[in-house]
């Protein structure tokens, strides 16, 4: 019966592991499967979470410190009586109880400016995490689209493979009735066997992207992935007219997860240059306590020990006062911690800067890389039907015996390497729109 049970059990498994392979995946599809299940975003989520906890102990500083104490001492020759106050020479044991708060009152702001700091570094964690998350998007999208480039180009390669058999089959009727040599057997054959290579390395080309796809995405159990385009992705609607880098920057600049978690980070810096500049000021605390304990020389007239509930009743004493202490010397380590802190401050707010130059850059490449499209999508349309009307010419004139199979092979080429051209720039083109409709604020990816 257990055997029974795992062989259900395994074939199970096979059944929806290749029922995940068959399934057809949408971008959004494989982009949320891809942030369920990518492992190394789990670091960021953890590092999110540890900073959240050291922002929720930096307020619980701010709670008065209580600590409880109790110790059992045995006492072996020359000792001091607790109860006389004299050295006395004999063994006895004595163990106390006591318990003892304080709370600052003042530390220089030390307490509220780390509260603040680790505050504004949970937040930069928080958008680091949605930064990665942005960037594992852009990975699947890349990947995603790469299969549907390579799908195109093995579909233009299986056309060429179907030209090159209906010109093998007409080569051999001709031959038959004589109105071609034999020698033109080979050109024919030549241009087949060149068209079948195409195909396979092509169909190579595509099993390689659909891998990277599938490790984008962790899937597991599965070589293989079929994709379907979304409807959004099959509209050609071009924004009308030349994009401004400077109007494209200004949105990114306001939202991008990036340039918000540098901002709280240097944030974060100036108010640690707060903590470190509280140690140059006096602190003051204020304390309260009680204790009590049992001595075993706490004897009455007759020599008998005190019994435990009257001597830790008796013995109890309580405490409290108020502690200042004033830095004077340090050997100028305090100073130099804030210097070092300043330090920071100025690192990040350079990183800032350098976040912002970097984005600027990228935003101008983009724009510039879209205004180029424009051109260059219609251009490319223009040449692959040109392309495509010399290629059926020749076609037709080879079908005649007015040229030979070299004339159709480059005519052939040329049409093909237009037909890989113009699906190349429409895919570009479809990236560079999304990247930068991302940029501009617009919801490419369905992410929280």
């Amino acid at each position: 019966m257990i055997h029974f049970l795992r062989l259900l059990l395994f074939i199970f498994l096979l059944w929806s592991t290749s029922l995940m392979a068959q399934k057809p995946w949408t971008l959004d599809e494989c982009i949320s499967y891809a942030l369920e299940n990518n492992l190394q975003l789990n670091n960021f989520e953890y590092n999110n979470l540890s900073n959240k906890e050291s922002y929720r102990q930096s307020v619980r500083n701010l709670l008065p410190v209580l600590n409880a104490n109790s110790d059992y001492t045995i006492n072996s020759g020359r000792a001091e009586d607790p109860n006389t106050g004299t050295f006395v020479v004999q063994d006895f044991f004595s163990n106390s109880y006591s318990l003892q708060s304080n709370i600052d009152l003042f530390r220089g702001f030390q307490k509220i400016n780390s509260i603040k700091a680790s505050k504004l570094l949970y937040s930069a964690t928080k958008e680091e995490v949605l930064q990665q998350k942005y960037l594992l998007a852009f990975r699947v999208m890349q990947a995603f689209n790469n299969i549907r480039f390579f799908e195109g180009l093995v579909a233009i390669a299986k056309e060429q493979l179907e030209v090159s058999r209906t010109n093998y089959r007409l080569v051999e009727k001709q031959i038959e009735l004589g109105l071609m040599a034999g020698a033109d057997m080979y050109g024919a054959q030549s241009l087949l066997l060149a068209d079948e290579l195409n195909l396979t390395q092509s169909e190579n080309q595509l099993a390689a992207a659909k891998l990277t796809l599938i490790q984008e995405m962790n899937l597991k159990n599965t070589s293989d992935i079929q994709i379907i385009t979304d409807m959004g992705q099959e509209a050609e609607a071009q924004v009308s007219g030349a994009m401004e880098s400077d109007s494209v920057y200004e949105k990114a600049r306001d939202f991008l997860p990036l340039i918000k978690a540098q901002e709280f980070r240097a944030q974060a810096a100036k108010k640690q240059v707060g903590v470190a500049r509280g140690n140059l000021y006096p602190s003051l605390s204020l304390f309260a306590g009680i204790g009590t304990g049992y001595f075993e020389t706490f004897q009455d007239s007759l020599g008998n020990t005190f019994p435990f509930r009257q001597q830790f009743r008796d013995n109890t004493s309580r405490f409290y006062g108020i502690s200042l202490s004033v830095p004077i010397s340090n050997g100028w380590s305090a100073r130099s911690r804030v210097k070092q802190a300043k330090i920071e401050k100025l690192r990040q707010e350079n990183n800032l800067e350098v976040q912002e130059q970097v984005l600027f850059q990228t935003i101008q490449q983009l724009v510039q890389e879209y205004n180029s499209l424009l051109v260059e999508m219609e251009q490319s349309q223009q040449n692959m039907e040109a392309q495509r009307l010399s290629f059926t010419i020749a076609q037709k004139r080879y079908e005649k015996g007015m040229i030979n199979a070299i004339e159709l092979f480059t005519a052939k080429n040329l049409f093909a390497s237009a037909q890989n051209e113009n699906l190349q720039v429409r895919l570009r083109s479809e990236i560079n729109r999304s990247t930068l409709d991302f940029y501009r604020g617009l919801p490419v990816f369905a992410i929280n």
